[in-house]
């Protein structure tokens, strides 16, 4: 059956970046698990709540003592850049970005800027125009700074703009926003339980640009 898509129109895409637009699940969880085990954590309790927030608020809502949640989430970040090997773009991620008009999307991603630049380049994904990553937000998801922050580049109103997430972090920023939320599931290990629109990946998308406004449809 064909996923009904949103039959409104959009002044900007705002994406996600890991889970969303590339799937970088392998390289972090290996990080997250060396980093876990030292601190005698039980990983695979822990795994589960990486993803979509700042690697900084992970470590520090852990309240371990003797932990500088800052430093260790630097020596992450420099761990993950090192392991990007298996960094792939998720499905038709590339040909949806470049159809799309360069002022008319951002990414908006709880990463450091230079990993996710780091993840881009191995997905063989283009840099945004618009990009708004973790130094630039005040609050992590799931507050919605970094989405606001991204419509207010872009010069387009949050309510007329269509976030791509992954995460139940992410969502909640994205509702909180005010903005449409379509969910992307290839990196879903589980099923999610969403009112909003979910697609596997975006093989089967297509974007019609009349000059002012962003569509979606089914690719033909």
């Amino acid at each position: 059956m064909t996923t009904p898509l949103p039959t409104r129109r959009f002044g900007a895409f705002l994406f996600d970046m890991d889970g969303t637009i590339l799937s970088s699940i392998a390289s972090a969880e290996r990080a997250w698990t060396a980093w876990a085990t030292r601190q005698g954590l039980d990983v695979a309790a822990f795994l589960p709540t990486i993803h979509g927030v700042q690697s900084v608020e992970t470590i520090r809502r852990l309240n371990l003592p003797g932990v500088d949640p800052v430093a260790e989430a630097h020596a992450l970040t420099e761990a993950e850049m090192l392991d990007v090997d298996d960094v792939d773009p998720i499905g038709g991620a590339g040909a949806f970005l470049a159809a799309l008009p360069p002022d008319r999307w951002a990414i908006v991603t709880s990463a450091p800027k230079r990993l996710a630049e780091v993840r881009l380049k191995a997905a063989g994904l283009p840099l945004p125009g618009v990009f708004v990553t973790a130094e630039d937000a005040e609050r992590s998801k799931p507050a919605p700074d970094g989405f606001l922050l991204g419509a207010k580049r872009l010069g387009v109103a949050p309510q007329d703009c269509l976030a791509f997430e992954d995460a139940p972090a992410g969502i909640a920023a994205a509702e909180a926003a005010g903005m449409a939320v379509m969910v992307v599931s290839q990196t879903h290990r589980h099923p999610m339980d969403t009112a909003h629109v979910m697609v596997t990946d975006y093989r089967d998308l297509a974007v019609e640009w009349d000059g002012a406004s962003l569509k979606l449809d089914h690719r033909v």
